[in-house]
């Protein structure tokens, strides 16, 4: 039985439509298991899960145990998780949505000096507009509706990466546990590739399931969140977005944020 996990929100949602509506067969049976992404980081971290999305930070801590799928990243291109705050002015403290999520390392790489402190991502907006916090990162759905919470935009994480490096905003990827053996990480990559596929050409269809993952959104937002992180990216990585990923974790190892690895690709 194959474990299988996502996290629930609007983009992952829609690339796993495929699979979720029976369209596209993965090769041997799976249970379906959903949680954010900083859970599904510490759970690959124990290679308690088989197939996962996980962030590109967690990948250097999981990277000798997991292939990385060229299909299914989410990549930024020029934009990524938003620093908000309730007004201008120093940030001494700053939420971020779990220690090992990429958004907490972009921090890190942009804004070194600012202290942080884990907030689960669905309270980050509550936490700063209460207060709580100086500033929070967000990501999901919280990038494009912080302003209803009369919050600003500090800075774009990605917008920052983009301006240092010409490249996307390595987000997260889906990996597959070495253990499965090649060839059954092959055909799982294949699947997923299928199931994004099958969501495309049933995009009406595939929306509305990825809108009840999307918290409150209208299918009109829902559909703009999704087509950010589900982009060509997704679909086949290619050369740039290894690059981007090599790039990200080359700067995290330097900077004394994560170990290094070298992730290898399925």
């Amino acid at each position: 039985m194959i474990k299988l996990a996502h996290s629930p929100d609007a983009d992952d949602a829609y690339m796993f439509y495929g699979i979720a509506a029976g369209a596209v067969k993965l090769p041997a049976p799976y249970v379906e298991f959903l949680a954010d992404i900083e859970t599904l980081n510490k759970l690959a971290m124990e290679e308690l899960l088989d197939v996962t999305a996980v962030s590109v930070h967690a990948l250097a801590y999981i990277c000798g145990r997991y292939y990385v799928m060229r299909v299914g990243a989410s990549m930024g291109d020029g934009y990524g998780p938003v620093v908000v705050a309730r007004e201008t002015g120093e940030l001494r403290w700053v939420a971020v949505p779990g220690r090992y999520t990429t958004a907490a390392l972009l921090l890190k790489l942009a804004m070194p000096k600012v202290k942080t402190v884990e907030v689960p991502f669905d309270k980050v907006l509550d936490a700063v507009a209460a207060g709580v916090v100086d500033g929070g990162v967000v990501i999901h759905e919280g990038q494009i509706t912080y302003g209803r919470w009369g919050l600003r935009k500090v800075v774009d994480l990605g917008e920052w990466w983009w301006r240092e490096t010409g490249l996307p905003t390595p987000l997260g990827v889906d990996v597959v546990r070495k253990a499965l053996g090649r060839e059954v990480a092959a055909a799982i990559a294949k699947a997923l590739a299928d199931s994004i596929r099958y969501a495309d050409k049933h995009r009406e269809e595939a929306l509305k399931y990825a809108q009840r993952f999307a918290r409150g959104l209208t299918l009109e937002d829902t559909a703009k969140f999704v087509d950010m992180y589900v982009n060509a990216y997704t679909r086949d990585m290619g050369a740039v977005g290894e690059r981007a990923i090599r790039e990200l974790l080359q700067r995290a190892a330097e900077a004394g944020h994560a170990p290094p690895c070298e992730v290898e690709y399925i």
